[in-house]
């Protein structure tokens, strides 16, 4: 490379010709497939997306979190930041906890980039105090009273016709208005 195109992107404050986006779609496919499920992953795609406008103000609204996190349980191995995936801290059925208090909630269960991600921001994967601030700033009306643990199991049939379904429901109790998903 001439010294003129090096200085130039330098001035324009290119990144490293390294320093490139993670090809974490295609990483996830061969995962799957080396984990023996005979066809990579397919991701959930919508010709028509399935959202609806919010029937009131944001700052009127209550806004639920649905994380796929999990409840850090002791039992179960080291769970901790930059812990290797732990299968054995998954959960397989919906949960909830109350959002008054600030809960354990652990990702290794999860299939992450561990070489490029370190989780020790709590936030990234369940941002209540982010919610609680945004309440204090009037941008929500309420923040739901218990907020939703979605698993991740691997099988969509399952999430659509039956977790989803679980945490509608528990949505419609606590009259939440919209979600946050948190997907790890």
């Amino acid at each position: 490379m001439s010294e003129e195109v090096a200085n130039t992107e330098a001035d324009y404050g290119f990144a490293a010709p390294d320093d490139g986006p993670i090809a974490y779609l295609a990483r996830i496919r061969d995962y799957y497939l080396t984990l023996g499920f005979g066809a990579p992953y397919r991701w959930a795609q919508y010709t028509d997306v399935p959202f609806q406008a919010l029937p009131k103000p944001l700052s009127q609204s209550t806004v639920a979190i649905v994380t796929t996190a999990a409840p850090y349980q002791p039992d179960k191995g080291d769970q901790g930041p930059g812990a290797p995936y732990n299968a054995s801290a998954k959960f397989y059925r919906v949960y909830d906890a109350p959002t008054a208090f600030d809960p354990d909630l652990r990702i290794a269960h999860i299939g992450y980039d561990r070489q490029h991600t370190s989780a020790t921001d709590q936030n990234t994967w369940f941002p209540l105090p982010a919610l609680r601030r945004a309440l204090a700033a009037g941008r929500i009306g309420r923040i739901a009273a218990r907020f939703f643990g979605a698993p991740t199991n691997r099988s969509q049939r399952v999430t659509l016709d039956t977790d989803c379904r679980e945490i509608l429901a528990r949505c419609r109790e606590d009259a939440v208005d919209c979600a946050l998903l948190v997907a790890t």
